[in-house]
């Protein structure tokens, strides 16, 4: 059997489906009734979820049958129907999958025999199960929560070795896969069978909840390199005014499924609660950033001349590409542009700068998906009005191909040659989840674009009527939990025409002195990113909130000991300074960041 799931774990992201239990509840079946039953005596309730999904964007469809082994049905008086509910849940979704979705023959725990007289075992059980089953395109054994139930997957399906499966770990209850000693165990266990059967992915999925299940994500992804699947529920619900409410959003669910992505999950679903509401959000929201990254963006070549000339040297396309290529150790501070037009505020910041000895002022592009005056606009009148470089972010996120190329050009005439191409955030991080994001490239595919137009052609190979001087930055993150994939996406920034890297900001020197040895050898200038924390709250926010920040707990602690925001404003920048300290020598700058535009806190780093 040809495992299709790999494939498509391989090409990109995959979203799979949500809940089946609380939609089926949702529609007034109680649980005191087998859910699994109603494969036969209410298929069109089945199709109708499964429907929903799929028209949200799922691409694979989980059949209701999770607890459809013979021991559960038997507690129903249907334990005969065990092998009809298997094979007609399969057969309901792969009606609705048709060729665009795949299905996932779902298997839950089997619970101990009620009676003495029952021996068999859970391994039995579940491959007969599977048997029923294999119609489906893998089996997805969820909320693993025991060795005991691990073990038996796997002695299963080693009697069905055509049968690709997924195991998924749920970790919100006590139980051997609880705590990072036992899913080490459950990973290793993994391993030691794995030449009897070996899983396509792992998997986490129920849990306590989208926040929590983020922490165990980046566990996982330590422990293994099999592709992970991530399916949080919607939380505990709570007691409000009487009523028992899941809080978990659709815009919540959305923000952590990005995260997720970011911290290297391959497939991204829901559990309970989860709705195909959250799904359709998931969709529409994530998947593009994820298929961004993954999709090659081909150059072509100029139309009138085979080989193109090489850009102009770094020295030469500005005052800050002169001092880059001079070795010159250089210092940033970043500036918001307004939510108006009035860049009075941040003239003066500028201003500030230029007075205090910086080379530059790092203008964001629509920060967390927030609708800004364009740093084209800022970074221009900036350069007129105070004579100081400026340094433009180009997001991928609001803009098409044709439109990035249109920005990139106005740059130029405007007389700003100093960029830095990121990938953005999701709209739904902002204040506009309704907006769509376009990503029909990322960062890397950017680069790649503004390189030829400083070598004279456009994407489609058409001829500039002058290649543009632009020093290209990039931004890199030390703090991932997924490295290696961070170090490929910058070597592949760097082959495609990075001049300069700016790092997330640092909080902990040795992860950034760790990723600088790694990537000495791409012998380019690295910017190092240094916030000075203004109080407690900013520290909390940035730990939960900002993605690619690591705050370690001693940092919390030393924030928390100021007494009010004054004395913690104190200590946000003794703590930049000490940071910058230990990692001066090992960069060829540093990037300050301005929180809520304070300048002049941002410039006591440097005292």
């Amino acid at each position: 059997m040809k495992d299709l799931l790999k494939q498509r774990l391989k090409d990109g992201l995959v979203i799979l489906d949500g809940a089946m239990g609380t939609e089926i509840y949702r529609r007034n079946f109680f649980v005191n009734a087998s859910y699994e039953e109603l494969n036969l005596s209410r298929p069109d309730v089945i199709s109708e979820i499964h429907q929903a999904y799929l028209e949200a964007g799922a691409e694979v469809l989980t059949t209701n049958t999770f607890n459809a082994n013979a021991r559960n049905l038997e507690r129903f008086g249907i334990g005969d129907k065990t092998a009809a509910i298997n094979r007609k849940g399969v057969e309901l979704a792969r009606t609705i999958a048709g060729k665009t979705a795949l299905v996932a023959g779902s298997i839950g725990p089997v619970p101990p025999p009620a009676a003495e007289q029952d021996s068999r075992t859970k391994a039995e059980l579940i491959r007969q199960q599977a048997e029923a089953l294999s119609d489906a395109d893998f089996v997805l054994f969820e909320s693993i929560r025991k060795r005991e139930d691990l073990l038996a997957a796997l002695d299963a399906m080693a009697a069905l070795p055509d049968l690709p499966f997924v195991v998924s770990f749920a970790l919100d209850r006590e139980g051997e896969a609880a705590g990072e000693a036992g899913l080490k165990l459950l990973i290793s266990d993994i391993r030691a069978s794995s030449r009897r059967a070996a899983p396509t992915a792992c998997g986490l999925n129920c849990g306590g909840g989208p926040e929590l299940m983020l922490g165990q994500l980046e566990l996982l992804r330590t422990l293994t390199k099999l592709p992970v699947i991530v399916q949080p529920n919607a939380g505990a619900p709570r007691n409000v005014d009487g009523r028992m409410l899941y809080m978990t959003s659709n815009e919540y669910f959305t923000t952590y499924a990005n995260r997720y992505v970011q911290a290297g999950a391959s497939g991204v679903g829901g559990c309970c609660g989860i709705t195909p509401q959250h799904i359709a959000e998931l969709v529409r929201m994530v998947k593009p950033l994820a298929a961004a990254e993954r999709r090659t963006i081909p150059i072509a070549s100029a139309k009138d001349q085979p080989e193109l000339p090489p850009p102009a040297p770094l020295a030469e396309r500005s005052p800050f590409g002169a001092k880059l290529a001079a070795g010159k150790f250089v210092v940033t501070v970043e500036i918001t542009p307004p939510r108006g037009f009035d860049l009075s505020k941040v003239i003066a910041g500028a201003k500030l700068c230029k007075e205090n000895g910086i080379d530059a002022v790092n203008l964001p592009d629509g920060p967390r998906a927030s609708a800004r005056i364009t740093p084209l606009a800022t970074a221009a009148a900036i350069i007129r009005e105070v004579g100081i470089t400026a340094i433009a972010h180009c997001c991928c996120r609001d803009r098409s191909l044709i439109g990035l190329q249109s920005e990139l050009l106005g740059y130029a005439g405007s007389g700003v040659h100093d960029l830095l191409f990121i990938t953005g955030d999701p709209p739904k991080l902002g204040n506009y989840p309704f907006s769509t994001g376009v990503f029909d490239l990322d960062s890397i595919g950017l680069v790649k674009i503004q390189n030829n137009m400083n070598r004279g052609v456009d994407l489609a190979g058409e001829p500039l009527n002058a290649p543009t001087h632009t020093v290209i930055g990039v931004g890199a993150d030390p703090n991932v939990i997924d490295p290696d994939r961070e170090y490929e996406r910058l070597a592949r920034k760097v082959e495609a025409g990075a001049d300069f890297i700016i790092t997330q900001p640092v909080f902990t020197p040795e992860r950034l002195l760790t990723f600088l040895k790694r990537i000495e050898h791409f012998r380019i200038p690295v910017i190092a990113g240094i916030w000075p924390l203004v109080s407690l709250k900013n520290a909390e926010f940035m730990r939960t909130e900002v993605p690619g920040v690591v705050l370690p707990d001693e940092i919390m602690h030393r924030m928390a000991q100021g007494q009010d925001r004054e004395s913690q404003r104190a200590i946000g920048i003794k703590i930049a300074r000490e940071m910058l300290a230990a990692v001066r020598e090992a960069v060829q700058g540093v990037q300050l960041s301005s929180p809520f535009g304070n300048v002049a806190a941002a410039l006591k780093v440097l005292e």
